[in-house]
């Protein structure tokens, strides 16, 4: 069988840049012992760069034309010649201009086949207020949260929220992942900072009730309209919370046991729970699903589900694959096949009308 043509979008214009840099060169490694792998760097302004070799910055300037007589053609800024013909792309950007849903608009304008989750699935699931909003629908268990909307609006609602939530709180961006722009708020008067924070990354912030003592659990999905749960693993921060030092930091002392020690029930119902986010929000693919579990009582929450997660040396969605009996280098092949089964499904979709 021929080695089919790859290529890997890492970068982006988000605040998880830097963390995409590294997971992009960690999935272009590994693909490339099955695949041909063609490197496209989206730089901190958008702008799009096909290189020989995976490198931060650098290469020459193309662009994608949304039509799909073009077969996914990356094309040369300069005299719209043909670069480079990709039979398929893997999305690795995190956060904005990436995992939300844009790039997967203009891959599906493009008809070219793209590892992961389509454009609806990707909104909802990098929104907060919208996953939130479809777990409740589907009976999700969650932490009680509120969203507020613009920094100047939020003066007498923010001391509502601390009435009808208490404290601690969590204070995020409602478009952003990584941690990036996530504060905890143990006092009223911590407020005020950490909403300014979130508001600098986004027009919509998420206000959540903390957990006061739980475990912090994780889990990897794997699949299509069938999906799969890997083996759940365990979060260790080593400091108050999980944030974005203590993911990726080279000082971080953060454990994480794989698999985690759960009583088999718990472990179930965790894998049950993962599989009933990724459905929630219409996900494909791959995703990774994060839990919060209470210590005193014993309930299991869903925090969040992200659909491009990390892919970095450390990040908990390969690892956890790899404990269930996947490699690394395997999990990718699989990701690219099951782009390929997605956009065979999208093709037999009719785009025309007849009575």
């Amino acid at each position: 069988m021929a080695r089919l043509k790859v290529a890997v979008l890492f970068g982006g214009r988000s605040g998880e840049h830097e963390v995409s840099l590294v997971s992009g060169a960690s999935v272009a490694g590994a693909l490339s012992e099955r695949h041909d792998v063609i490197p496209v760097l989206i730089d901190r302004q958008g702008r799009w760069r096909l290189q020989s070799s995976l490198a931060p910055e650098g290469g020459e300037p193309v662009f994608l034309v949304p039509a799909p007589e073009e077969r996914g053609a990356l094309r040369r800024l300069s005299d719209s010649s043909v670069a480079a013909r990709p039979d398929a792309y893997f999305p690795v950007l995190h956060g904005t201009f990436g995992e939300d849903g844009t790039v997967q608009g203009l891959l599906d304008l493009a008809a070219v086949p793209y590892a992961g989750s389509g454009v609806a699935a990707s909104a909802a699931a990098m929104d907060k207020e919208l996953m939130k909003s479809l777990f409740t629908a589907a009976g999700v268990p969650q932490t009680p949260y509120r969203v507020l909307r613009h920094r100047s609006d939020e003066g007498g609602a923010a001391v509502a929220v601390i009435e009808e939530l208490g404290l601690p709180l969590f204070v995020k961006p409602a478009n952003l992942g990584s941690s990036v722009g996530v504060s905890k708020v143990k006092q009223a008067a911590e407020l005020g900072p950490a909403l300014d924070l979130a508001f600098a990354y986004d027009r919509k912030v998420v206000v959540e009730a903390a957990v006061k003592d739980n475990r912090e659990l994780e889990i990897s999905i794997l699949g299509n309209d069938e999906p799969a749960a890997s083996v759940p693993g365990e979060i260790i921060p080593d400091r108050e919370f999980y944030d974005y030092d203590s993911k990726y930091s080279a000082e971080s002392r953060t454990q994480l046991l794989i698999p985690a020690p759960l009583d088999a029930a718990v472990a179930a119902e965790v894998g049950r729970l993962g599989i009933a986010a990724f459905r929630a929000v219409d996900a494909c693919g791959y995703a990774r699903v994060d839990f919060l579990l209470e210590r005193a009582t014993g309930r299991i929450l869903v925090n969040e589900i992200n659909t491009i997660p990390g892919f970095t040396s450390i990040s908990m969605f390969p690892k956890l694959w790899a404990a269930s009996g996947v490699s690394y280098a395997e999990l990718l092949s699989r990701l690219v096949s099951l782009a390929l089964e997605r956009h065979a499904e999208r093709t037999r979709l009719r785009t025309d009308y007849r009575p």
